[in-house]
């Protein structure tokens, strides 16, 4: 598994497909993420900024292999295991996102609550932003292998699909990336931190179904 890692690392580098999504989550940033602006606000908007550049990174990275290549590694490794590893460079790729956008907010953000009255104590909220990115991360990742070949074969019904699960995913109350995300921004108001427990441990066991899902489907379908 960890030579398809790098092999599939070593060709999302190679391909240049990975800019548009990154180019995408920083213009996000610079947008969204004011120098003095509240701490936990900043957290949020990072986040949830996360969600669809990670569906973008696992459709480049699972549509990424010519077929001819994807065969000849399929006949070496399984099929199965070829699709996950696209799969999980898209993650790492995303968490590494994740990481400079927290990075970012603690950088840039008043550690205050949203008028600047409570004290925000700063890496328990980066915890909290950590944890809430890789919320998103991970919801996006899902979304991508689900919207995605093995999945949806037309890029007519995958791209479309992938939008519209990654916005309904952010503003729909069920959604543990709603959750994630809003819980930050609430807790702002008063300066309370919301460490997203509850909807990280809701998104892991989605996001297993759905790459297990993938996974097995590309062995049925390669």
């Amino acid at each position: 598994m960890i030579a398809l890692l790098r092999y599939q690392t070593a060709l999302l580098i190679g391909s240049h497909r990975w800019l548009p999504p990154v180019i995408l989550y920083a213009a996000w940033l610079a947008i969204g993420v004011q120098s003095g602006g509240p701490i936990l606000d900043a957290f949020g908007y990072a986040a949830g900024g996360l969600l669809p550049a990670a569906v973008w990174l696992t459709r480049v990275c699972v549509t990424n292999e010519p077929s001819a290549a994807r065969s000849c590694a399929a006949a070496a490794a399984g099929p199965g295991r070829v699709h996950l590893a696209c799969v999980l460079t898209a993650a790492g790729s995303a968490l590494l996102l994740g990481v400079l956008g927290t990075t970012v907010a603690v950088l840039l953000s008043d550690p205050h609550s949203t008028y600047h009255r409570v004290a925000v104590p700063v890496l328990p909220a980066a915890l909290a932003g950590l944890l809430a990115a890789l919320v998103c991360l991970l919801m996006g990742v899902a979304i991508g292998a689900l919207s995605n070949w093995p999945v949806l074969r037309s890029t007519g019904w995958s791209i479309p699909t992938g939008l519209v699960g990654a916005l309904l995913l952010l503003v729909l109350g069920a959604s543990p990336a709603n959750a994630a995300v809003s819980g930050l921004v609430t807790g702002s108001a008063h300066g309370t931190i919301n460490t997203p427990w509850l909807p990280l441990a809701a998104t892991a066991l989605i996001a297993a179904v759905a790459i297990a899902s993938a996974c097995a489907l590309s062995a049925r379908r390669g």
